[in-house]
């Protein structure tokens, strides 16, 4: 009996070793080099030098973070057991969910290696186990926990909001983008941390994964469907009664439906959305995605690709209806704020006579150490049809055209002699086109800046030569 169970024991451990080691060839190494812009001073540039994970899967593909390949110039990749580097690119990126796929040409990198197989969204307190190359380091790292938490979070490389999986495995810098594996199988990757904490990550969820997976299979990246809208809570009975909805009712007020909405001459405002796709909102925003667990109720709009249609049950003037919309077979990159994050680009800029305008971006307020609340407030706020971007005199380069106006920077321009416009690239225009003796820009408030425009292009070539800048304007504009 004992030297049966011995066996017993032999097979299961020597199973383990076969098991991890399958696992062990699916990890990667992404060795990155990128460069990085200054959104300060939007010509310049550093290049940094930095490493992640990631995790083999079909078709020859490499899963990872964006994140890990922001900005990105060269990459090399490793896989486990081999000391080979072998370059790979970038196929394709979601840095709204912090998701990117790499493929290697050289076919010899993916001998000996099985791609991982997905699982399904785990459940709370289910085993987790985390691989990876984390720094204090080279060889691959694994470490395990379990799972908290399954709710809406903010993913800090694109600041929006989507579900997330939380777990106390430890993470460190260099986990990034290496996979999650529970029972076997692929159920997340791993994304970001809080700092000071104990053992508090974060992982993109297999049903992200997924969507992106599958937006991506006609050879282009769309993104996530948007609703176009902006709500507020109904939780106030007092509230509830004056729009008419029943005291233990739930749902959503709408009090604003933005231009490019898909929603606009569908929805209407004060409408109150209490379903969508038959899926009850609650009181506090938030919908059941499983018995007894809630998140915000995006989560069913965030389950839809370009070209799905969506119904929304709403209450209108205390009267029952649904309403059906289908999404753009084409995401149409419309932004529904001010600003956005940029990725994988220079900073757009353009300057005359040491002039230097930009438009406003989350990048540029990130840098920014200037509390100029105003401007912040104002980003905050919704495009129209007529106005899209925000455009800012950046800085003033030092010269004998613009004394008197070196300490001005982070200034909101309006108009341009006298005339509004829609963004940046029309703003540009404006300026390019005049033929006016004197530029003149304008801010809501009538205050003026007054530039000589034949004076300040004579002295372009000096501003360029005098702060070592390669041209008045981004590569984009050209």
């Amino acid at each position: 009996m004992r030297k049966i169970l011995k066996f017993f024991i032999l097979i299961g451990f020597f199973s383990s070793i076969i098991y991890a080691n399958g696992i062990n060839k699916s990890i990667v190494k992404i060795y990155t080099v990128s460069k990085i812009p200054n959104y300060l001073e939007p010509w310049n540039s550093t290049i940094r030098r930095s490493t992640g994970s990631g995790s083999i899967i079909s078709g020859n593909r490499i899963l990872t973070n964006a994140h890990v390949v922001a900005n990105q110039t060269f990459i090399e990749v490793k896989k486990y057991g081999d000391t080979k580097r072998y370059q790979a690119k970038v196929l394709f990126v979601s840095h709204d969910v912090d998701l990117a796929l790499l493929e290697v040409k050289d076919k010899e990198f993916f001998k000996d290696t099985t791609p991982l197989e997905f699982g399904d969204l785990p459940n709370i307190q289910d085993k987790v186990t985390v691989y990876g190359y984390p720094m204090g380091g080279n060889t691959i790292s694994v470490s395990t926990g379990i799972i908290s938490r399954i709710e809406h979070n903010i993913y800090v490389h694109s600041a929006k909001s989507f579900l997330s999986i939380q777990i106390d495995a430890p993470i460190n810098p260099g986990n990034s983008g290496g996979p999650a594996i529970s029972k076997g199988k692929l159920v997340g990757v791993v994304m970001q941390q809080i700092r000071r904490s104990q053992n508090i990550g974060y992982m993109v969820p297999i049903p992200i994964v997924r969507h992106f997976l599958k937006d991506v299979e006609d050879g282009r990246y769309d993104g996530f469907p948007q609703l176009g809208i902006y709500t507020e809570m109904l939780e106030n009975p007092t509230q509830k009664e004056y729009f008419k909805l029943g005291k233990d009712e739930g749902g959503i007020l709408v009090v604003k439906i933005l231009y490019n909405s898909p929603f606009q001459g569908i929805l209407k405002k004060y409408d109150i959305i209490t379903a969508i796709d038959g899926h009850k909102i609650e009181n506090d925003g938030t919908v059941e995605f499983r018995e007894n667990q809630y998140t915000k109720f995006k989560y069913y709009i965030d389950v839809h690709q370009y070209g799905d249609e969506v119904t929304l049950t709403v209450y209108r003037d205390g009267k029952k209806l649904d309403l059906k919309v289908r999404f753009p077979k084409k995401s149409q990159y419309q932004s529904f704020s001010f600003t956005k994050f940029e990725y994988d680009k220079m900073p757009t800029y353009f300057m005359i006579g040491g002039y230097v305008f930009v438009p406003l971006t989350q990048n540029l307020l990130v840098k920014s150490r200037r509390p100029n609340l105003p401007l912040r407030y104002g980003a905050t706020k919704f495009p129209t049809k007529d106005k899209q971007q925000i455009v800012l005199l950046l800085k003033v380069l030092a010269s004998s055209l613009s004394r008197g106006d070196y300490s001005i920077g982070f200034w909101k321009i309006d108009k341009v002699n006298g005339k509004a416009f829609k963004d940046f690239k029309d703003f540009y225009k404006m300026i390019e086109s005049s033929r006016d003796k004197y530029i003149v820009l304008e801010d809501d408030d009538g205050s003026k800046i007054i530039i000589d425009r034949k004076k300040a292009l004579n002295i372009d070539k000096e501003i360029l030569y005098r702060y070592s800048i390669k041209s008045t304007k981004s590569d984009d504009l050209k």
